[in-house]
């Protein structure tokens, strides 16, 4: 509702693909100085619309459909120019490998990154935010209060292609036992959405009066501020959480998934061990050239339901400290990552071996990332409710690493603010893990690794 939703996204979806196709046209024009053939449009059509498929992948793995893009224009065309360069450069691997086509892809594909970046940018900078902005926003009336409640006003109001617009905030614990100011003022400012913290415990006596007002006094709407926040953010509001919440959402795994996602852990389980097989004698060598050490630590981690469990990795610091119970900033900056080590973390190398744990069952390809168990016992005397991500097994990448923005230099949460955040990202998660999710958090985990495009 608040994004127009999957409808933007499959405009500018299919507006790049337009693009695309409007680039080989001129392409082709420009090259042989004439309008295309039958004859010459056969011959491309088929390989391009294969890289088409391709480079709108590689555009989603860039984050190019993500909400902060569609939203905001920040660092837009910078990301635009690269990821094209990128697409480029695939259609040249592209041709090498796949000879006989007929094709001379050196000239054509020079001529082809001009022009794609000549119909792309007026697309996405100009005529895109033109057409997916709503031709008026309708007013909208906040009954919810807390840190998350400011954030969302000011999110929404600070950005037009939102389609609502908070012209009024109501703090819950500030209403009487009837919404009869609360009412003429909505109606004074023209109000037809509520957006109401329908758990909060001084809302709900009020809930039938509220529907009343939007049913039964005119056409309006009234809509769940939890509801609206995830939409906006992918994340619970984390200060509303109550006992309710955990009632309703804390649902077990259909059977379908829970046999799906074993198999698909499996299988990448096997193909993280033979990576780790292959990497090692490399890794042990970079390391030894560096200094003494092991070439893998053991950590004591918290599994699944609170469980202990023992994960191996590749060592990144200059000792073997990470595997301690207790970690502390003082033990951080006296072991500090080395060049080695921080290359297998910008990789990612440095999770292989827990391809050991995966194949035992004791972690999944993709969940909440699970807390060295000294650090994880104090974190959730800190913080309520936070062994509950452990309710589902942890995993080695998850929702929280493929949004959340940490501190520069930091890989992980450094604070018991940025934790909270990741707690957040975990509940949505849960909430609403599924196959489909997970294919998200697998593909924006690949690009993280190998594009690297975040950090453009």
């Amino acid at each position: 509702m608040i994004h127009g939703g999957r409808r933007i996204s499959a405009l500018l979806f299919i507006g790049d693909f337009v693009a695309f196709a409007a680039s080989l046209w001129i392409t082709l024009l420009i090259r042989y100085g004439e309008a295309p053939s039958e004859a010459v449009l056969a011959q491309h059509i088929p390989p391009f619309a294969l890289l088409f498929g391709i480079w709108l992948l590689v555009f989603y793995l860039s984050g190019l459909y993500g909400k902060r893009i569609i939203l905001s224009k920040t660092s837009l065309a910078n990301a635009l120019l690269k990821t094209q360069i990128v697409n480029i450069a695939i259609a040249a691997v592209f041709f090498f490998l796949l000879p006989g086509t007929g094709i001379a892809p050196k000239t054509n594909l020079v001529i082809y990154l001009g022009v794609s970046l000549m119909l792309v940018f007026p697309w996405r900078l100009t005529l895109f935010p033109r057409l997916s902005r709503p031709f008026t926003r309708e007013k909208a009336l906040l009954i919810a209060e807390g840190p998350e409640a400011l954030e969302l006003v000011r999110e929404v109001n600070a950005n037009a292609r939102y389609h609502l617009e908070f012209v009024g905030t109501i703090p819950p614990s500030e209403l009487t036992d009837s919404f009869d100011v609360g009412a003429k003022e909505a109606m004074a400012a023209g109000v037809t959405v509520l957006v109401v913290d329908t758990e909060h415990v001084r809302v709900h006596p009020l809930l039938p009066t509220l529907y009343d007002f939007c049913f039964s006094q005119g056409r309006r709407e009234l809509v769940d501020f939890q509801t609206i926040y995830e939409d906006v953010f992918d994340r619970v509001p984390l200060s509303l959480l109550s006992h309710e919440w955990f009632v309703k959402n804390m649902t077990s795994d259909s059977h379908f998934y829970a046999v799906a996602k074993r198999v698909i852990d499996l299988c990448g389980g096997l193909l993280m061990g033979l990576v780790t097989i292959i990497a090692t004698p490399f890794v042990w060598l970079a390391l030894r050239l560096e200094g003494p050490g092991p070439v893998f630590i053991a950590q004591d981690r918290i599994g699944e339901h609170g469980t202990r469990m023992k994960v191996y990795k590749f060592r990144s610091m200059r000792q073997n400290k990470s595997a301690s119970q207790e970690w502390t900033v003082e033990e951080k900056n006296d072991n500090p990552v080395t060049k080695v080590g921080n290359f297998l973390r910008q990789t990612s190398l440095d999770e292989f071996p827990q391809f050991i744990n995966i194949l035992k069952g004791e972690l999944s390809l993709i969940g909440p990332r699970n807390d060295i168990e000294g650090l994880g016992k104090r974190l959730a005397e800190s913080i309520p409710y936070y062994m509950v991500r452990y309710s589902v097994r942890p995993g080695i990448t998850g929702w929280a690493q493929i949004n959340q923005q940490y501190e520069q230099g930091h890989i992980s949460p450094q604070s018991i603010e940025e934790t909270k955040m990741r707690l957040a990202y975990d509940f949505y998660y849960i909430k609403y893990r599924s196959l489909g999710v997970d294919l998200v958090i697998a593909l924006k985990t690949l690009k993280r690794m190998v594009f690297r495009i975040s950090a453009w």
